[in-house]
């Protein structure tokens, strides 16, 4: 019997992910970010939260999806990486989930468009669902990680 592995589900278009209740520090509404030259196209900028300055992705750019318009729905799930913070744009933040780590598979090389290296795992929720796993260590790199902590001096 594997652990219990407890997740924030959110969605990008028809798709639905997650990643470790235990990463993810707070999930804001979209708010104004103040964009900062010579960034990748995924960097939509900063915000101010409570005081820190914090990067903020766009998942859809990262992953090569087409962007979508931002909704009443959309979400910045602020998470956690080493000592940075990190604000990822989602269409929603849905649910908390309970994921059984036996349930949990390797990815296929590509889900929906996105390489499997930004992906931990697809994990099997009740009889018809899959949870797509990220992989935090590679939806921000280190080379990205650099760049971004460059932004917080």
């Amino acid at each position: 019997m594997g652990e219990e592995l407890k997740v924030i589900v959110f969605s990008l278009g028809q798709e639905e992910y997650g990643v470790e209740v235990d990463k993810v520090r707070t999930i804001e509404r979209m708010v104004p970010m103040t964009r900062v030259p010579k960034t990748p196209d995924f960097v939509k900028g900063v915000i101010n939260l409570r005081g820190v300055v914090t990067p903020v992705i766009d998942l859809r750019g990262r992953f090569g999806i087409e962007e979508a318009a931002y909704t009443e729905s959309t979400r910045i799930v602020i998470v956690a990486y080493g000592e940075l913070e990190v604000g990822m744009i989602v269409d929603a933040a849905n649910d908390v989930l309970d994921v059984n780590t036996d349930n949990i598979e390797d990815p296929p090389e590509v889900v929906g468009g996105i390489k499997a290296k930004y992906l931990r795992g697809v994990a099997k929720v009740g009889e018809d669902r899959l949870l797509i796993l990220l992989n935090l260590e590679e939806v921000l790199n280190k080379s990205e990680i650099i760049q971004l902590e460059q932004l917080e001096e």
